[in-house]
């Protein structure tokens, strides 16, 4: 009887054993090659970019923005190592809207675009009509996540 306490002592111990083995395998793998990449926000340098018109977009960008442009949107584009970066502010009442380019600048991790939408001014005659107000620009593609603000 004393024989088979002691070797259920022993399996316990060794099975115990074997489990905080797993659960340090399983920690220091964790730790050491997997985890959340931690981003740098802090701005690199501003980037250079060109307004596009309408009538100078990519076809396939310009079937884009008419499919999203009722609604608020942001959208990219690459082609011929360029990106488009499209911010649309969906359906207004009214004409007389404007978007003002806030920033474009670069991260360690990502390009940062922020807009801002400006509605027409009092004195400024409104068109009745409703308006879709978006704005494309074009700038070099850095290969990196684009945030729009």
């Amino acid at each position: 009887m004393k024989h088979q306490l002691e070797r259920r002592n022993r399996q316990g111990f060794c099975l115990l054993l074997f489990a905080a083995a797993v659960w340090f395998t399983v920690v220091s793998g964790l730790s050491a090659g997997c985890g959340i990449e931690k981003t740098d926000g802090s701005k690199i340098g501003d980037l250079e970019y060109e307004m596009i018109e309408e009538e100078a977009l990519p076809e396939e960008l310009a079937a884009k923005i008419e499919e999203k442009k009722a609604a608020d949107f942001k959208l990219t584009y690459e082609g011929d190592g360029y990106i488009y970066l499209v911010r649309g502010y969906g359906e207004q009442e009214t004409g007389g809207y404007s978007i003002q380019i806030l920033e474009l600048y670069e991260t360690q991790n990502a390009m940062v675009f922020r807009t801002n939408l400006m509605g027409p001014s009092k004195d400024e005659l409104k068109n009745t009509a409703p308006s879709f107000p978006y704005l494309v620009i074009r700038t070099k593609d850095l290969n990196k996540n684009v945030v729009f603000q």
